[in-house]
């Protein structure tokens, strides 16, 4: 049995959870609405305040189909009840982020500044050289996170460049003068 599948979802206070034909799962809360369609073969129902997820049986494909789906609908509910966020910092002499409507312009040592206009769904924030992304879908809020990431990873020699608030660089030592 999958020790993640088998945990029922808690279902907080404000928040509804609809499961329709095709197992297309409706998550409804305070900070907006989440849909998404799950693999048919598996077994969602709402049992007063909790989800519960079944596998018809113990094959390899629905052993992480269980666990996958619970952990996606759980995702869905604390999305809309609480919302996600990441949090990057922009490391760098003369590197700067700036918010200009709904584009983050970022200073990258390029050439050009960087525009990243942000999707539906996820709003970007920057105070200092934090730059927060929030939204209410996992997904979209760690995917917008890494593409801003990607315009200029850090470097291990001088620790320049974008990095997650909890992401630890591996410094290395530079070049030493030949005797």
């Amino acid at each position: 049995m999958s020790r993640i599948g088998k945990l029922p979802v808690t279902i907080p206070a404000g928040v509804t959870v609809e499961v329709k034909e095709g197992n297309d799962v409706t998550v409804k809360g305070p900070k907006g609405t989440l849909e998404r369609a799950f693999a048919p073969q598996m077994g969602i129902e709402v049992n007063g305040t909790e989800v519960v997820v079944t596998r018809p049986d113990d094959k390899k494909e629905n052993k992480a189909l269980h666990g996958l789906t619970r952990a996606l609908i759980h995702n869905m509910v604390v999305g809309v009840s609480d919302g996600f966020s990441k949090i990057l910092e922009v490391n760098g002499v003369g590197y700067k982020a700036q918010k200009q409507g709904k584009k983050l312009v970022l200073s990258l040592g390029y050439s050009h500044p960087v525009e990243m206009e942000d999707p539906e769904g996820v709003e970007s924030a920057v105070d200092g050289n934090k730059i927060t992304v929030s939204g209410i879908s996992k997904e979209k809020v760690g995917q917008y996170a890494a593409e801003i990431r990607g315009k200029r990873p850090p470097e291990p020699y001088k620790g320049k460049g974008i990095k997650y608030s909890d992401e630890h660089i591996r410094r290395k030592v530079g070049k030493t003068g030949k005797k």
